[in-house]
């Protein structure tokens, strides 16, 4: 309950601050000023303010939420030999990937999975599950953090937000340029928007999303392979082989939240249509990769 008020929250928060722009934008409807047409300046300034607007925001707060969605706690000052390893191996990874010192968090989950978010390089956030710590070897937990680390230097985090806010955009743009096309070619509303446009926009924004996340999900699956090829080189491919090899052994386990599922090293297994909806390649296909790339 406490994950599910704190994202709607959040996204009545954004939405409000969202709202705010627009206004001082100037941008209060998508119809010209004789009602008829689409005012398609105002159209693409609405839709690239919720589109990019909400996913950069979202990535600005992104570490704050992890935080509180997971429990995360970070190690200011290490308490132990396990806290003082896990600081000092990243610190040494993300001199050698020419990254800032992250955060460096631990949460307490059962499942084996580790995350990275954060809106800038320089200022991440890496955290690992007291379920991994307990599960790992120390070069199996070298491995997901250098994978991790490797997300944080491939700009992982920012380039699936712009990619986010580009698909959002184009979802807003046709979702309303189609409700527009019903209400006045079909239903012959001259004047004004009627209840089928508003109708045949929702459908049309869900339909197009559901089209349009299918892009975002390629890509945050080709992001995993380039992490795992950046956390072979930094702790070595045969860490990383072995700690795929036990991610695998634990993917029916309970995982992230839904809202930080992409940025964990491990993800549920999905077949057939559902495979466009994976965040994550299958783990075999994952060890394939490591195993023939040379």
């Amino acid at each position: 309950m406490k994950r599910v008020f704190l994202f709607i929250i959040t996204n009545l928060a954004i939405v409000f601050v969202l709202s705010i722009v627009l206004s001082l934008l100037g941008v209060g409807r998508i119809l010209d000023e004789q009602g008829v047409g689409l005012d398609m300046y105002n159209l693409i300034v609405f839709a690239a303010v919720f589109g990019f607007g909400g996913s950069l925001i979202s990535l600005a707060i992104s570490k704050w939420t992890a935080k509180r969605l997971t429990g995360a706690r970070v190690i200011k000052q290490p308490s132990n030999e396990v806290e003082a390893w896990l600081v000092q191996t990243v610190r040494k990874q993300a001199e050698i990937a020419g990254i800032g010192m992250p955060e460096v968090a631990i949460y307490d989950a059962p499942d084996v999975n580790a995350f990275a978010t954060g809106a800038r390089r320089d200022n991440a956030l890496v955290a690992v599950s007291t379920g991994l710590l307990r599960s790992m070897n120390r070069d199996e937990a070298e491995a997901v953090l250098a994978h991790e680390v490797s997300h944080v230097a491939n700009g992982d985090m920012i380039t699936l937000a712009l990619i986010q806010g580009v698909v959002n955009t184009f979802v807003i743009v046709a979702s309303r340029v189609v409700g527009h096309f019903v209400d006045r070619v079909i239903l012959k509303n001259e004047e004004g928007h009627g209840a089928g446009f508003f109708i045949t926009s929702i459908v049309a924004q869900i339909v197009f999303g559901i089209l349009a996340s299918t892009i975002v999900f390629w890509f945050s699956r080709q992001r995993e392979f380039r992490a795992d090829a950046g956390g072979a080189h930094l702790a070595g491919r045969e860490k990383m082989i072995a700690a795929l090899e036990k991610l695998q052994r634990s993917v029916n386990q309970p995982h992230l939240p839904d809202q930080m599922a992409a940025f964990g090293i491990s993800g549920n297994r999905s077949s057939g249509i559902k495979r466009l909806f994976m965040t994550h390649p299958p783990l075999q296909e994952r060890i394939d990769a490591l195993k023939h790339h040379r």
